[in-house]
C-alpha cells in the first residue's frame, strides 16, 4: 500500500494519525490534512487504499469490506499491516495512534476503532457504522461531524445512540446548512466554517485521548 507520511519538525517520538481517504482516493486534499496534523505535533500517514491493485477491483474490495464483512476484510488487513509499519518508525510513538477518516475512509475509521490495532481515538466525518452496530462495545473513543441532512445523519444518529449505550467517550455534532464531504476543500461542498469547527473539535478530543495517554 502507497502512502503519504509527513513527520513534525522537533524531536521525536510523535503521536500519530492515520488519515484515511474519501472515494476520490489518495489527493492534495487529503495531503494536506495530513500536513495539518503535523503543524499539530503529530505524525500522519496518508493510506492510499486504491494503491494494491487496479481501481476497478480495489473498489470492489472497499465496498464490500463496508457493506457486506465489515470488521473482518481484506482492506482492514491492508490497514492493519499500514498501522503496524508506522508504529514501528522511530519517529510515532506506537502507544499512541489515532485514525480519521472521510466518507468511505470514515467507515473504515470505524472498523479500525473497533479492532485490535490499538487506536487511542478515532474520527469520522460523514461515514458509515461498522455492523453490527453493537460493535461499537470494543471502541476506542469517538469523534464524529456530520452535515445535517446527509444520508449519513442517520448513521451518525444510531451510531450516537450505541456510543451512549457502552459507554464510550465520544464527541458527536450535527452541521446545519452543509453537505457531504464539507470538509473537503477541494470539493464545492467545502463549508469552511463547520470544517473549522469540526477541525477543532477533533484536535481537542485527539489532545485528551491520543496526545494525553500514556504509554503502557
Amino acid at each position: 500500500m502507497d502512502a503519504h507520511l509527513v513527520i513534525p519538525e522537533g524531536e521525536g517520538p510523535f503521536p500519530g494519525v492515520v488519515v484515511i481517504h474519501e472515494i476520490f482516493g489518495m489527493n492534495d486534499n487529503i495531503r494536506r490534512v495530513a500536513a495539518r496534523f503535523a503543524e499539530e505535533g503529530y505524525a500522519a500517514i496518508g493510506v492510499d487504499l486504491f494503491s494494491t491493485g487496479g481501481r476497478t477491483l480495489c473498489m470492489m474490495r472497499l465496498m464490500y469490506g463496508m457493506l457486506v464483512k465489515p470488521l473482518k476484510n481484506g482492506v482492514v488487513g491492508d490497514l492493519g499491516t499500514a498501522i503496524e509499519h508506522f508504529k514501528s518508525l522511530p519517529e510515532v510513538d506506537g502507544d499512541r495512534i489515532g485514525v480519521v477518516g472521510f466518507c468511505m475512509g470514515g467507515a473504515y475509521a470505524l472498523q479500525l476503532a473497533c479492532t485490535d490495532h490499538g487506536m487511542k481515538a478515532a474520527s469520522v466525518f460523514y461515514g458509515m457504522n461498522p455492523r453490527p452496530i453493537d460493535a461499537i462495545a470494543d471502541s476506542c473513543p469517538v469523534v464524529g461531524s456530520y452535515p445535517q441532512g446527509d444520508m449519513t445523519e442517520n448513521s451518525g444518529s444510531k451510531l450516537l445512540r450505541a456510543l451512549e449505550k457502552h459507554n464510550i467517550p465520544h464527541d458527536m455534532k450535527v452541521y446545519e446548512n452543509s453537505q457531504h464531504s464539507f470538509c473537503n476543500d477541494d470539493m464545492q461542498a467545502f463549508n469552511p466554517d463547520a470544517c473549522k469547527d469540526a477541525w477543532q473539535r477533533m484536535v481537542g478530543f485527539f489532545g485528551e485521548h491520543i496526545k494525553g495517554a500514556t504509554s503502557p
